[in-house]
């Protein structure tokens, strides 16, 4: 991809050295704990959002195995919310010093290297709003209740 998160062409990026299975194999022992990291960020981050009222402005991620009392339901390798407005907010937390993403810029069948399936813009309505609402948050199995508050206090700034 040239563009980040535009793709002309079909590919994928499989290497794996010697350096970087070592890297691994040190890192593996650490993975529950860094997995339950990031939910308990996430759990912080929707309490928080609930707390500032929010929750009408923006959706949090969906957690449809939560309920099923399962400890390891998600990882949230992102968190990723919903807004009609995420253009204007990720703006606005950029002006706050707040590195945000939008991944997904594009519904898949609105990727150049797609376009032989012939789908067309308006084909998949609501992957094409999600492409336009979903911003990623800052979120890792470290991040500081302070950072997460400084993040939910912009965001409540910015629909203030």
């Amino acid at each position: 991809m040239e563009r980040r998160y535009f793709h002309d062409v079909i590919g994928g990026n499989f290497r794996l050295d010697e350096m970087q299975a070592a890297i691994l194999g040190v890192k593996l022992p650490y993975l529950e704990k860094w997995a339950a990291l990031r939910r308990d960020a996430a759990d912080f981050y929707c309490a928080e959002f609930a707390l500032a009222a929010l929750t009408e402005r923006i959706t949090a991620p969906a957690e449809p195995y939560r309920d099923r009392r399962l400890t390891n339901h998600h990882v949230y390798h992102q968190y990723v919310i919903r807004t009609p407005m995420r253009d204007a907010l990720r703006e606005h937390l950029g002006k706050r010093e707040i590195e945000t993403a939008i991944y997904y810029p594009l519904g898949l069948h609105e990727q150049k290297c797609f376009a032989y399936l012939g789908y067309k813009k308006g084909d998949f309505p609501e992957t094409e709003r999600a492409a336009r609402e979903t911003l990623a948050l800052p979120i890792y199995p470290d991040i500081s209740r302070e950072a997460q508050r400084y993040v939910v206090n912009a965001v409540a700034e910015f629909f203030s």
